[in-house]
């Protein structure tokens, strides 16, 4: 019986711990949007890695799949750079976080507004790593799609 208590304890600590750090990685992705949103790009890099990796993935004209590496310094100044009369933003939708240890994955369904229209939607997936009790998003790719948006 004691056996079966103390086991039950350390599974909700274990629990309470995983749930803990999930919300940590969360905190991280949406401090990258506060910043996205903001056009703030020293925000932005506060919750990145050096050597961040970033690729989005949709079709082309033809229908094909395609995958484009996005460098990380472009993104950031062309965010800056949108002018104050152009409104934007991502909209996540729904979170589904998983962490082993120093790494964790997030993947996040969104909706991207501009100038108060639906321009798109898909999935951001994050990589996530925990240096020195800070996560670090390592890696972002995203699809992109403009039909079965909801």
């Amino acid at each position: 019986m004691k056996i079966k208590i103390l086991s039950l304890f350390l599974l909700c600590c274990t629990m309470g711990i995983s749930q803990g750090e999930e919300e940590n990685v969360k905190q991280a992705i949406v401090t990258f949007f506060e910043g996205f949103h903001a056009q703030d790009s020293v925000k932005i890099k506060s919750v990145v890695a050096d050597g961040m990796i970033m690729q989005t993935m949709g079709r082309d004209k033809e229908g094909n799949t395609r995958l484009r590496k996005v460098d990380f310094s472009k993104f950031l100044k062309s965010i800056v750079s949108i002018p104050d009369s152009i409104s934007f933003k991502e909209v996540i939708t729904k979170y589904t976080i998983k962490v082993d240890g120093p790494m964790a994955n997030a993947w996040t369904d969104y909706q991207f507004w501009l100038r108060e229209e639906m321009s798109h939607c898909g999935v951001n997936s994050f990589q996530l790593m925990n240096q020195n009790g800070e996560w670090q998003i390592i890696y972002l790719i995203d699809t992109r799609r403009k039909d079965s948006c909801q």
